[in-house]
């Protein structure tokens, strides 16, 4: 590939690999937003405000607190988190509310430049695993990578993600688990690099995979950060 020069101007398209013999590139990306409430005594009257307001995504209960909920939220322009749903979040009853930001997570799909379809990808595959009815059970957390990874050879970085990746396909062929990612760089709260979203029928396997993530070069040896971990069951979806 022909180095960029100076004054050339960025692409910043999403890639895909050629398909029928034609680059695969898209402008557009989806956005998705995790967002965390307590002293929720009704997760009913939530629901029906997800739906009054037409609202695409998935409604969670905390397993670690009695009161606690979650909404994640996707859109293709990121003003609709700054209008449509913040106007939502102004009134009852999410303005009875109270916020636990330390749970908020934002990011973007992206594409490493080798997908067969890049709207699978970037749309398709996010929206389907977070409203699928099956995916009843849901880990979310962002992470930053170290900057021993961000340095290290092409070569040691594909053998990383090699390793990483070939362990999550083997969870979701077994239907023990699928995943969400995105990127957040700049994005972040905590300057975190990626927001994960693990989810699948039941929960153990879903801790499972975290615990054999653990092993792993990148989680082991490349990580600086990891958390706080959202863990939820769905209380409500939809796909819009």
């Amino acid at each position: 590939m022909r180095p960029q020069t100076a004054t050339e101007k960025p692409n910043i398209d999403e890639k895909g690999s050629p398909k029928d013999g034609v680059p695969q590139s898209s402008d557009t990306r989806l956005f998705m937003q995790v967002l965390a409430f307590t002293d929720c005594l009704d997760t009913s009257q939530i629901i029906a405000c997800l739906e009054k307001h037409n609202i695409c995504g998935a409604l969670y209960e905390d397993i670690n607190d009695p009161y606690g909920i979650s909404i994640v939220t996707y859109n293709q322009d990121p003003e609709y988190f700054v209008t449509t749903l913040r106007q939502m979040l102004h009134d009852d009853p999410f303005a009875m509310l109270t916020p636990k930001p330390q749970y908020t997570m934002f990011g973007r799909t992206y594409s490493i430049g080798y997908e067969q379809d890049l709207q699978e990808c970037l749309f398709d595959r996010p929206i389907r695993n977070a409203t699928n009815p099956d995916n009843q059970w849901a880990i979310w957390y962002p992470l930053r990578r170290s900057g021993k990874f961000e340095t290290a050879t092409p070569e040691l970085q594909r053998e990383i993600l090699m390793e990483h990746g070939s362990i999550g396909r083997a969870y979701g062929e077994a239907e023990y688990a699928t995943d969400i990612r995105l990127a957040c760089h700049g994005l972040d709260q905590s300057d975190n690099d990626f927001v994960i979203g693990i989810l699948g029928k039941k929960l153990h396997p879903l801790s499972a995979l975290v615990q054999r993530m653990r092993k792993t070069k990148q989680t082991s040896q490349y990580l600086e950060r990891l958390g706080p971990f959202f863990i939820g069951k769905v209380a409500w979806q939809n796909k819009g």
